[in-house]
């Protein structure tokens, strides 16, 4: 069994839900994650009086003026070149990107910020980058917005337990690290 993430690094809920992600993946480490970019994106103040996500000073001047334009298909390619770096920490680089978005006011469509998430994780910030700004990597963008389509993602962030065929939700929007245990718990074994 895998747990597959499906989020969009532009939307607040998904941002909002990174804390419970960062908690789920510490307490099941044995659960590999797959990370998919779905291709939607929100805004943030009710996001924040419900999940505690902090979203920073330098995000609020960045979307303030009205001009900054969220460019789903950009982030999805930096979240792929980002996972191809590093496949097995892929969730804790969507949330690394998140934090450099919604806390840092980066834009996502600008390969300075997949360098700094890069280096910050002590990848290889010039394949990251340059991956970033491929014709690959939009072909890897593109599938992982079939990739939600095809599990059935009409929203964001989903966290999903997929074992072979069986695909079951554990989150949608918003849920704490103990109610996925709960669900987790009940699945069958195998």
């Amino acid at each position: 069994m895998k747990l597959v993430y499906v989020f969009d690094a532009y939307c607040g809920w998904s941002h909002g839900f990174s804390g419970t992600l960062s908690e789920v993946v510490s307490r099941h480490p044995e659960l590999p994650v797959e990370v998919v970019s779905g291709g939607l994106f929100t805004a943030g103040a009710k996001i924040a009086e419900l999940t505690g996500a902090e979203f920073g000073e330098s995000y609020e001047r960045l979307i303030s003026d009205g001009s900054f334009v969220m460019d789903s298909e950009a982030a999805a390619r930096g979240v792929a070149a980002l996972r191809q770096a590093a496949p097995a920490r892929a969730a804790q680089l969507a949330i690394d990107l998140q934090h450099a978005f919604y806390v840092n006011g980066r834009s996502l469509s600008h390969p300075g910020t997949y360098r700094k998430v890069a280096e910050q994780a002590g990848l290889d910030a010039d394949a990251v980058v340059s991956a970033f700004e491929g014709t690959e990597i939009r072909v890897a963008a593109g599938a992982d917005f079939h990739r939600a389509a095809s599990l059935g993602v009409t929203g964001f962030p989903t966290l999903l337990a997929v074992d072979g065929t069986s695909v079951t939700t554990l989150a949608h929007g918003h849920a704490t690290a103990d109610e996925i245990d709960r669900l987790l718990a009940a699945l069958p074994a195998h």
